[in-house]
């Protein structure tokens, strides 16, 4: 039963009472009276009075509750940005919109919530990447300065620790202002066709110095390497492929490989997947790592270099070609980061 007809059914029975007891104190004061008359007198008129009180009431309820309820309807929903949002006055109706009013601020309180804790978090992680290079440059600098520049056995070596760190700084500003592009939209992705295994190829000669370092092996497991042409943005997918071999080399082992496979997903597209023997990542970190600055070891500094953004602007770059990147690990036996991509037509 609605709450409307509940109310209807308590007027009614509230006017028959008041009318039934209105009736019983007349009669009760006409000392001489026909009793099966004044039975139908009463009858007739307890009937009229509990239509009458009935309507008054109703009257009443309606006039003076639906104006105290559109009020408070206008209250709440004059606030959502939905203005063509139509008013009840039924209190059935105007439950059910409080709910969904409530459902739907509550979402946005949880949403608002969570941007402020990334905001926080994205804020102190950029103050940290910032603060290493920045202290470190201008501690060098001010040594210099109090003397040290005229030590020509220290002057060469501080002057390149601190141009190191601002390199530092400069990769930052440059990949923050890339990954901010790429939110925005402002960085066009320009497709062509191009040989991806190619493309491959040229990166692991890229970073083979790097990997030799830590003398990591660079690899691309497809057989007599034959040509596979995909249609994507090409300097774009080469950052991609650039960034998920140096972060595995980054956290790789010693004596350890990296490894690139090309596959077959279905029939008009592919897969890359990069796969290293490194230290891997636990479960509960899989979820931020493509979060800007976010660091699976949050005690220490990035001793290891690059500006925190590399798997981040990887996703990104992923996003804007509408494909999906994945990610894999077994902390302390390696990872797997895998993309698709289109093939040519």
């Amino acid at each position: 039963m609605s709450r409307k007809n509940k109310l209807r059914i308590q007027i009614a029975l509230f006017s028959l009472i008041i009318s039934s007891v209105f009736t019983f104190l007349v009669s009760f004061f006409i000392e001489e009276y026909d009793l099966s008359k004044l039975l139908i007198y009463s009858v007739v008129f307890t009937f009229l009075a509990a239509v009458i009180i009935y309507l008054s009431l109703s009257f009443f309820v309606k006039f003076f509750l639906n104006k105290r309820i559109k009020e408070i309807s206008d209250q709440l929903f004059n606030q959502d940005l939905n203005l063509n949002k139509t008013i009840t006055t039924d209190m059935d109706d105007l439950i059910d919109q409080i709910k969904q009013f409530d459902d739907e601020r509550k979402i946005e309180l949880s949403e608002m919530r969570e941007q402020e804790t990334f905001r926080r978090e994205f804020i102190g992680n950029l103050a940290h990447e910032l603060k290493t290079p920045l202290f470190t440059s201008q501690s060098y600098i001010l040594t210099l300065l109090d003397g040290a520049l005229d030590d020509k056995s220290v002057n060469k070596k501080y002057l390149k620790i601190a141009s190191k760190a601002i390199e530092r700084l400069n990769l930052i500003v440059k990949d923050l202002d890339f990954i901010t592009k790429l939110e925005t939209g402002d960085s066009n992705i320009k497709k062509s066709n191009f040989d991806i295994v190619d493309l491959i190829n040229n990166s692991i000669e890229m970073l083979e110095i790097s990997a030799n370092k830590k003398n990591i092996k660079l690899m691309i497991d497809h057989e007599n390497n034959p040509p596979i042409n995909v249609n994507a943005d090409k300097e774009k997918i080469e950052q991609v492929i650039i960034n998920l071999i140096e972060n595995s080399i980054k956290y790789g082992k010693e004596n350890g490989t990296t490894e690139i496979v090309v596959q077959d997903l279905v029939e008009n597209k592919i897969i890359v997947r990069v796969t290293d023997n490194g230290i891997g990542v636990e479960e509960d970190h899989l979820d931020r790592l493509f979060e800007r600055f976010y660091r699976v070891d949050q005690s220490g500094s990035r001793s290891s270099g690059g500006s925190g953004l590399g798997l981040a602007i990887v996703k990104h770059i992923v996003d804007a070609h509408d494909e999906k990147i994945y990610v894999e690990s077994d902390f302390g036996l390696g990872s797997e980061f895998s993309f698709t991509i289109d093939k040519s037509k």
